[in-house]
């Protein structure tokens, strides 16, 4: 199947706000973002971030107050050139929450709309809608009821839908929310894998984690309206810059610190729980007030101090909760109380003594105000 020829969206100081009874709510602030070419963008963030406004800009759904957004080598919207391109000249697609897959149509019908809209001839649309539907594995549903398909099936009609028309880029807005947790499981890795195998440009909203981590090749985070941090997957999780978006991003135990020295080229902080060490390719200067952040799934328990060379802190089981693939456990280590996460193979009882390990690497910092020694 031939898709639009991938392309790029290029989004320059893009202003949006909205009159409320309230008063004036600024949804965007000054947002520049460049979607990668052939790969999977997600805005992610909480409700009221932005994101969905911002897709929509995209779109031509909501025109923007002030800024830029190019598609390809095309303005679709300027302010100061007073461009505004309608969303059907776009070259783009959608796929909506609701999947706005009508009832009183067939999958065949409603993948089919948008080449009669365009007045395609009839064996053209035959042809692609049947090459469609096998891409999306819905083979011989084409005379089935909208109606009595499954969310899941629902949800590749309107992928089918939204790739028929041969898009530049396809935007999809919270397009799995709808489903189950089983459903969404499973859905978000074929979607992962349709898209993939298309290399077709991709921006995907959702307020999900899980769902952003997967099924994403960049992620940028978002809140009041502006973009906090974009990175790969893998570097947002184990390696982002930004407090909030470490929490978001995942659970995480934070513990103020001040920088006290260099040990072999990690950096060496004092905490509540005592000294740690960690690997930073940042070096913040001796003195510096930091925050440190270790993921509940980065300690591991050992029976002995001298085991490891760093980071080990002892403590006791305050609290364990089984939560199928790994424990919940609470940790006290002095004053402080630790989020762990154990695997089920790993026996501790509450009011035991253990001992906690967690590696350099796994050890990561965001900078605070600078402060003097």
């Amino acid at each position: 199947m031939y898709l639009g020829e991938p392309v790029e969206i290029k989004v320059k100081d893009l202003s949006k706000g909205f009159r409320l009874r309230e008063g004036q709510v600024q949804a965007l602030n000054g947002i520049t973002l460049t979607t990668p070419t052939n790969r999977i963008l997600t805005l992610l963030g909480p409700s009221g971030c932005g994101k969905t406004t911002l897709l929509r800009c995209i779109a031509g759904l909501e025109v923007p107050d002030s800024g830029e957004i190019q598609i390809g080598e095309t303005t679709v919207f300027s302010s100061a050139s007073k461009v505004f391109v309608p969303p059907n000249k776009r070259g783009i697609s959608m796929v909506f929450q609701s999947y706005a897959i009508w009832p009183h149509m067939t999958v065949f019908d409603n993948v089919a709309y948008p080449l009669q809209v365009q007045k395609r001839p009839k064996e053209e649309i035959k042809q692609r809608v049947q090459k469609t539907l096998a891409l999306v594995q819905l083979e011989g549903f084409e005379h089935r009821s909208a109606t009595k398909l499954s969310g899941g099936q629902q949800q590749r009609v309107a992928l089918a839908r939204a790739l028929i028309a041969e898009p530049k880029v396809v935007l999809f807005d919270e397009p799995l929310s709808n489903l189950d947790a089983k459903l969404r499981e499973q859905t978000r890795r074929e979607l992962r894998n349709f898209l993939s195998e298309l290399g077709i440009s991709a921006v995907y909203v959702t307020h999900d984690r899980i769902e952003a981590l997967t099924i994403s090749d960049v992620v940028a985070v978002m809140k009041d309206g502006q973009i906090v941090e974009i990175g790969k997957p893998k570097e947002l999780y184990f390696s982002a810059r930004n407090k909030f978006v470490v929490d978001f991003i995942g659970g995480a135990n934070f513990l103020e610190a001040k920088v006290v020295g260099y040990l072999n080229g990690l950096v060496q902080v004092r905490s509540p729980i005592g000294t740690i060490i960690c690997e930073e390719s940042a070096a913040p200067e001796p003195g510096r007030c930091v925050t440190v952040y270790i993921r509940p799934e980065a300690f591991e328990i050992i029976d002995s101090p001298s085991e490891r060379k760093y980071n080990v802190f002892r403590g006791v089981v305050e609290r364990v909760l089984f939560a199928g693939e790994w424990y919940e456990s609470d940790i006290r280590v002095g004053n402080s109380v630790l989020s762990v996460r154990l695997l089920p193979s790993v026996s501790v009882a509450e009011g035991e003594e253990i001992i906690l390990h967690a590696a350099p690497a796994r050890c990561r910092i965001v900078m605070g105000p600078k402060e003097r020694r």
